[in-house]
Order: C-alpha cells, then sequence, then structure tokens
C-alpha cells in the first residue's frame, strides 16, 4: 500500500494544512513492524516550523519541525501485537487536536495534509546486510522450490534498500515493506528471510526483515569517512582510493565503449558469434569505494528501531585479512554510535570454505580473514560468530545451503536476546601446553563434548617446530574439551593450527545431542601474516 496523502478542511474546529511537503523516508510506512519494547523513532520532513502531530495506538504525540522542516517523535514502548494497526501524521495546530481526534479519526483518513499509514505491527526487528551471500535470494538457495511454494507469512515484513553509492549522505530510498508471499520471498536475502521466518516461529510475534546487502563490497565502503580517515590501519585503503578517484575518468570509459560497441554491431553481421564489450562500471559509485556505502544504503535507515543485525560479508576483504581486525569493529561501532539505540546485537558468519583443498599446509588469505573475524569477537560486546567451515562450496564462492547459515546465526540471538537455553557457541581455542613431543589443545564452548564427524579421529590439524613449517598432524581426542596433536616428523613442537586453508579439510564439532557446531578454525602461534599492512 502506498502512503497516501489526505487534504482537509475540518468544520469544527480549524485546521490549516498550506504546504504538501510533509513526508516520511521509505523505511516509516504501511505494512512496516515496529520494534517492541523499545522506544521506536518516527522521523520526517515538512514546512519549517510547522507543528506535528502523531497518533497510534491510542496515544497522541506532538513535536515541531526545526527551521530545515525535520522532525522526530519518538513512540513509547509497545508490546508485540499481531493488532494491525493505522498511523496518523498531520502537520498543523496542535490546540484540540487530542480532542477533535476521538471524534474525527475516521474522517481523518478520508482528508488530506496527513499521512495514513495502515497494517502496522509490533513485533522483532533485524538487519540483514553485508556482501553478495547475504543478498543471496531465496529463489537461489537449496530447495527453492519448496521454500518459495510455503512462502505465506502475512506477520512477516520484508523491505529491501536498492544499491546506491555514494559520498553523499542519503535520506531516502525507493521502496516500501510488503508482507512475505512467494513473491516478495523469491529475491529477498535468503539468509534473512530463513532467519526471521524461525524466529518467527519461534517467538509467535511479528517479524521486520530489512535488506541493505550489496554483492562484493568491501567492509571500508560501510564505514563513514569521519571514522576511516581518524583510524591508522584504513590509511592504505585510503591512500589507494584517493589515487583512483584523481585519475578516474568515467566519460573516457564511456566513450571508448561507445566505440568499441559500434564496431562490434558492424562486425556482427560478419561473426554472429562475436561478443558484444561490456559496459564500465563507475567504480566511484560502486560498492568498494569507502564509506560508499554507509552514505547510500545504510544511512536512510539509521535510526529505525531494530533489535539488532545479521552480517555476511569478508569476501571481499581477504587480501586485506589482517586490517579487517580493526575495521570490522570499527564499522560495527559506527553504526552503534549513529543509531544513538545502544550497543545492538550483531551477529556474523564466518566465511565457508572455498576453493581448492590444500595438498599441503600453506598461508591462506580466507583463513586470515577468519581469524580477524574471531579476533572481533573481543572487542565487539553483544556479538557472535556462526561458524560455517562446513557449509561451503570449494567450486562457487556462494554455498546454496542457506538455511543452515540462518539457523547458526539465529542460535545466538535465541540464547543472547531471547533468553533460551540452547546450544549456540562454536568451540574455540582457549589454551595449549606442549607435553615432549605432543601439544595438548584445550577448547572452551564444548558443550557435552568434542566430536568428530564421519571419523573416529580429528583431521584439519598441522604442527610446526622451531623452523615455522607447518605439516599435517595426527590428533585425538582427550576428554571431553581437549585434543592432543603430534607428528612423527616434529620432535619439538611449538605451534599448532586447525582449519588453516581456504578449503580445509576438517571434521571436529561440539555435540549437544542432535545438535552439532564446527570448530573454530584457529591458530596458536603469532608469526606474520601474509596480508599485514595492506
Amino acid at each position: 500500500m502506498k502512503k497516501t496523502f489526505i487534504l482537509l478542511a475540518l468544520c469544527m474546529g480549524t485546521f490549516s494544512f498550506l504546504d504538501a511537503k510533509l513526508s516520511t523516508p521509505s523505511i516509516i510506512g504501511p505494512n512496516m513492524v515496529l520494534q517492541r519494547g523499545q522506544p521506536c523513532p518516527i522521523w520526517g520532513w515538512a514546512t519549517p516550523n510547522a507543528s506535528i502531530n502523531l497518533t497510534f495506538a491510542g496515544k497522541n504525540y506532538r513535536t515541531k519541525a526545526n527551521q530545515q522542516g525535520d522532525w522526530k517523535i519518538k513512540l513509547d514502548p509497545l508490546e508485540a501485537s499481531f493488532n494491525q494497526r493505522t498511523m496518523i501524521i498531520t502537520e498543523g495546530p496542535t490546540n484540540g487536536f487530542s480532542r477533535v481526534r476521538k471524534n474525527f479519526s475516521n474522517q481523518l483518513k478520508n482528508e488530506a495534509g496527513s499521512l495514513v499509514y495502515e497494517n502496522i505491527l509490533v513485533g522483532e526487528v533485524w538487519l540483514c546486510s553485508g556482501q553478495s551471500n547475504m543478498e543471496w535470494g531465496v529463489s537461489s538457495s537449496d530447495d527453492s522450490d519448496l521454500e518459495t511454494l510455503s512462502a505465506n507469512y502475512p506477520n512477516i515484513r520484508l523491505i529491501s534498500v536498492p544499491r546506491v553509492g555514494t559520498q553523499i549522505p542519503q535520506r531516502d530510498f525507493e521502496g516500501s515493506w510488503e508482507a512475505v508471499n512467494q513473491q516478495s520471498s523469491a529475491s529477498f536475502s535468503a539468509v534473512g528471510y530463513y532467519f526471521g521466518r524461525r524466529l518467527h516461529k519461534i517467538l509467535q510475534v511479528p517479524v521486520g526483515l530489512i535488506d541493505n546487502s550489496w554483492g562484493g563490497s568491501a567492509c571500508e565502503a560501510w564505514v563513514p569517512n569521519n571514522f576511516l580517515k581518524v583510524h591508522p590501519i584504513a590509511q592504505p585503503y585510503l591512500r589507494e582510493w584517493g589515487e583512483k578517484v584523481k585519475n578516474y575518468d568515467f566519460n573516457a570509459l564511456t566513450k571508448a565503449f561507445d566505440e568499441k560497441l559500434s564496431k562490434w554491431k558492424l562486425s556482427k553481421a560478419k561473426d554472429s558469434t562475436a561478443r558484444a564489450p561490456r559496459p564500465p562500471r563507475n567504480i566511484l559509485t560502486g560498492q568498494h569505494r569507502p564509506a560508499n556505502l554507509y552514505n547510500g544504503v545504510l544511512n536512510p535507515i539509521i535510526g529505525y528501531g531494530i533489535k539488532g543485525a545479521i552480517w555476511y560479508q569478508g569476501e571481499s576483504n581477504a587480501g586485506r585479512a589482517h586490517s579487517y581486525r580493526e575495521i570490522f569493529p570499527l564499522m560495527v561501532q559506527s553504526w552503534r554510535q549513529a543509531w544513538g539505540q545502544g550497543d545492538f546485537s550483531f551477529y556474523w558468519t564466518q566465511l565457508a570454505d572455498f576453493r581448492s583443498e590444500s595438498t599441503s599446509p600453506n598461508d591462506s588469505t580466507w583463513a586470515e580473514l577468519r581469524e580477524s573475524q574471531t579476533i572481533s569477537l573481543k572487542k565487539l560486546n553483544h556479538s557472535g560468530e556462526a561458524v560455517i567451515i562446513d557449509a561451503g562450496e570449494g567450486r562457487d564462492i556462494h554455498p546454496r545451503n542457506k538455511q543452515i547459515v540462518a539457523n547458526r546465526l539465529l542460535r545466538h540471538a535465541l540464547a543472547k536476546d531471547y533468553g533460551q537455553k540452547i546450544p549456540h557457541e562454536s568451540p574455540r581455542y582457549d589454551s595449549m601446553k606442549i607435553k615432549g613431543s605432543k601439544i595438548m589443545i584445550n577448547f572452551n564452548h564444548a558443550g557435552a563434548g568434542l566430536y568428530c564427524f564421519d571419523s573416529k579421529t580429528p583431521t584439519g590439524f598441522t604442527i610446526c617446530g622451531e623452523d615455522q613449517k607447518f605439516v599435517w598432524a595426527s590428533a585425538k581426542l582427550i576428554g571431553k574439551e581437549s585434543v592432543e596433536v603430534w607428528a612423527d616428523s616434529v620432535s619439538t613442537p611449538i605451534a599448532v593450527r586447525y582449519a588453516w586453508a581456504d578449503n580445509p579439510v576438517c571434521n571436529l564439532y561440539r555435540r549437544d545431542g542432535s545438535v552439532t557446531l564446527p570448530v573454530t578454525p584457529f591458530r596458536t602461534d603469532d608469526f606474520p601474516l601474509t596480508t599485514m599492512g595492506k
């Protein structure tokens, strides 16, 4: 349903709506879900200095637009509700408004100078963000036919933010809230949808999902410039982009493309197999330029009441994996600060396994990125990491099994935000102890105990001596929380690594009944990484 603009002159009490500028951003409108249990900001624009009146859920709110016409009202906290409520916003005098509203609320729906937003629910709202693996739609995930056929959830609402990359903060976007059906779910983030659907079923409350992901995006593009410019770790990337901006001529590239296209059209008559040239992409408005996405697809929704965010990104930062341990927490901190609702929950997906399996232990930028993601847990409160080292596809950077990704993210939310006592943390390396030619590795978050999938012995471990040359290692479970690691060729070991590869062969989990969660990839050493300084 579109926003409804209404013209009015009530006989009882004089209401003068002289200007049609009253509006709100697209994130606020019909079919939206408001976050329960916290003050929800409602904001927009109007005639400068105009009085703004808002009615919702039996309450009246008033404020005044500033000299630029900006206004904001915070709704009182509400309980979850499936009642389809209507919000009415008017611009004009406030004297007598409450009294008249009681008698004429129905007339207001048919008058102008007001905004009438219907079918509003109150429940849980989550932001779904990142790059292509978050953007990946339901129609492209596992069992997409069954998932689409069963997509009928009128109390789950979706909204997507279009791709806009810019250095200028945007205040709005083209989009609207929709209920989940076969059509609306098909192109929506699969991870987001599966997360929200199960959350809706478990909590039995309405759920709102906001998707602003952008395939191939760099983490730095999601961080505002004022945060990047003062952080030393961001300087190499900023300098790189400074040179790109200085020397980039999109008009020249477009002209060259037009010439190639003309030649192709002429040659096509002689050779039907000739491929058309690709039009150039303007990198200045793309998803890698620092701050572009913060300004273009995040800023228009900043401040909307949410419970938290789920995030799936990192592939584009693998070449700068070491800096990610600072850039990613910086990003989260910048979002939380801008939102102004405290340290909302933030859960991310660690990179899946990808590329060919290694025949020998070696360096891996993807392993380094995974380590940076795990290190971020120590820097960010109210956070969690979904480990999916077992869910990837070597030949495809986009694993189709988005259900398992959503489930592991959801476990964090259910345990940390909704008080469900369920397994949610993957085991993580805790400590090591060298015992002669062997190293004992101890884990935390091991649950009911460690478990080897498809084998009685752990695989995926490497070990090294003073030469820092890792070799494949043998391993054995010791009790519920420890693994003993050794290699016959290493008599005096000093360090161990696990699942340290782009696409590691590994099989260690925690098992709690029917629930299994993979052990987090790790290293015990602090040897220099290949991505340091990048």
